[in-house]
């Protein structure tokens, strides 16, 4: 099974994403978005794949940071796309990518499901 993680390395909830694959021995590739950028094709799928509240991340420090402008701008999911290219931090992490689907976030009991 092929697995994609897409995030900041220096987060801590990747950092736990990536223990957690590691500890189970799970194979995986590790996309940096602060240095290979967000693709703003796999983007628009995560959004119409997980909705874009949970593609989102409105609660981390970058968002309170943005200008209302920016933040009506994270509300459409045309117009999201290309903030997030621009800010990747914005992309809610980890974002998982594997044979049955995506998932966004870390939840153990989701992930021990979707990657036994």
């Amino acid at each position: 099974m092929t697995i994609h993680l897409y995030g900041i390395p220096n987060c801590d909830t990747v950092k736990k994403a990536r223990l957690w694959l590691d500890k189970r021995e799970r194979d995986y590739t590790f996309h940096d978005y602060k240095k290979e950028g967000a693709d703003p094709d796999r983007l628009a799928a995560w959004i119409a794949a997980a909705g874009l509240d949970a593609v989102v991340n409105r609660k981390g420090t970058t968002f309170r940071k943005l200008t209302e402008a920016d933040k009506a701008l994270a509300q459409d999911s045309h117009t999201a796309v290309t903030l997030l290219v621009q800010q990747p931090s914005l992309v809610k992490r980890p974002v998982v990518e594997y044979p049955g689907g995506i998932l966004v976030g870390f939840k153990e009991e989701e992930w021990s499901a979707a990657l036994p």
